[in-house]
């Protein structure tokens, strides 16, 4: 056999150590835990890295691959704490790290047609073993809003928006996706529907009136929840409203580690 260098091996004299390395914005199929249904298949973009000691030069890219693939079949959500640890002991590394994210998919009724439909939201799982294993979950959930302010105000009418709800927690005992997206959507003042006929797009026009919700009351009372969930360690709640009147945007952000 040819004898071929593995320049990634070679020491490296500069004293600097890497916090992350390795590979991203990786397409894979994977299997998630979905209330109903059990499992859903869908499409993930991954990044993976490991840390890396000062003295090596560079990090072996396709092992990344190689262990990943290794896990195709499998719920890889389930077994992240095994995938880590495996590139750990596989590329000689102390700590390594995966960030996952995808579109996950839920039948939602119309609220008075009840005509059904798929809704998708965006979520992602962040997860790093260094001393131990540790997972993040999150959330990403649109909904409406509609200002109070602008209500008071006014003879008739007020203005509404389209805004992004994020959860991100990180748990003792499992929390499904589905939770926190109906946590989101109850905060709000009316949820986003993908399909609405005529009464249901009443329906919803005049739920969200009679439910005006600042940035700031939707970050609270999702923390209020939280922070009753013995489930729950730690959690990030942000809430970006794309502003009707405005060329910019309302934001919130509350951080608590229970």
């Amino acid at each position: 056999m040819i004898d071929i260098p593995d320049l990634q091996a070679q020491l490296d004299s500069r004293n600097i150590q890497i916090d992350k390395v390795g590979v991203k914005g990786i397409q894979y199929p994977i299997i998630v835990d979905d209330r109903i249904n059990g499992s859903q298949h869908t499409i993930a973009k991954l990044d993976m890295f490991v840390n890396l000691h000062h003295s090596k030069r560079g990090t072996h890219m396709s092992r990344f691959i190689e262990v990943l693939n290794r896990y195709h079949q499998d719920n890889l959500v389930s077994n992240l704490a095994s995938m880590l640890l495996e590139l750990k002991t596989t590329l000689k590394a102390n700590a390594a790290y995966i960030n996952l994210s995808f579109p996950y998919f839920i039948k939602r009724f119309a609220p008075i047609s009840k005509i059904a439909s798929m809704m998708d939201y965006q979520c992602d799982f962040s997860a790093s073993y260094d001393q131990s294993f540790q997972l993040w979950i999150g959330v990403k959930v649109p909904v409406t809003t509609l200002c109070p302010c602008s209500k008071e105000i006014s003879s008739f009418g007020a203005h509404n928006q389209r805004s992004l709800v994020m959860i991100k927690v990180r748990y003792r005992d499992f929390v499904w996706l589905e939770e926190l997206i109906e946590i989101a959507e109850n905060a709000a003042s009316c949820p986003i529907y993908p399909l609405l006929k005529r009464r249901d797009e009443k329906y919803v026009t005049e739920k969200a009136y009679s439910n005006p919700k600042f940035v700031e009351d939707i970050v609270r009372e999702i923390t209020q929840v939280l922070e009753q969930d013995n489930r729950i360690l730690e959690f990030f709640v942000e809430s970006d409203n794309f502003e009707s009147i405005h060329n910019h945007n309302a934001y919130a952000v509350v951080y608590r580690k229970t």
